[in-house]
């Protein structure tokens, strides 16, 4: 029978355990990437603005609220339809006065009829719309001008049918196209009073 010199045994459990732990975190601490000298901060915003790159500047945009834009939008296609109509009466009143004639009496009365139509209907409609705070001067100087523009309609109409000589019609088609004119430069002034500008 072997007798065991060393009456604790157990006692070299300990160190061995901790001699395996000590290796194991060197062979660990090894194996861990190298730190590096940047930090980030948790929560820190980390986006940047490069200084040279385009802004917007705020000053350099219009907006215009919903009901101007809609009142500014119907403006504008009168404008379009009027100018139409000008265009119409000019025709009219030219080919009626070409030597030799290339527009009858019968065509012409018909095609000013349309006009004067046109133009009764686009007075009714615009005078209808209900302007935006501030531009109620505006608007009124807007009716004035396609006022104007369906008087000299009519007056077109009545010359041709009537025994004149052609220089009341001529004049009703020339005061035609200058309220055509007047009603857009007013639209440009209702749109500049808006605040609104043409991209």
């Amino acid at each position: 029978m072997v007798v065991n010199t060393d009456p604790k045994p157990g006692r070299w459990i300990l160190p061995l355990v901790i001699l395996g732990m000590v290796a194991f975190t060197y062979f660990f601490v090894r194996e861990l990437p190298e730190a590096t000298t940047e930090t980030t901060l948790i929560g820190a915003d980390t986006t940047t603005t490069d200084p040279t790159s385009e802004t917007t500047d705020p000053s350099s945009e219009t907006t215009v609220p919903d009901p101007t834009a809609a009142y500014l939008d119907a403006l504008d296609q009168a404008e379009t339809e009027l100018a139409t109509l000008a265009v119409e009466m000019a025709a009219v009143n030219d080919g009626f006065d070409a030597d030799p004639r290339t527009i009858e009496i019968s065509e012409a009365d018909d095609r000013l009829v349309v006009v004067a139509d046109a133009t009764q209907a686009l007075l009714d409609s615009v005078s209808a719309l209900t302007p935006p705070v501030g531009l109620e001067t505006s608007h009124q100087a807007i009716v004035t001008a396609l006022t104007t523009a369906n008087t000299a309609a009519t007056s077109a109409l009545e010359g041709l049918r009537s025994t004149d000589t052609g220089a009341l019609r001529r004049a009703a088609a020339t005061a035609y196209q200058d309220a055509t004119d007047e009603f857009s430069t007013e639209v440009a002034n209702a749109r500049t009073a808006a605040g609104a500008t043409d991209a």
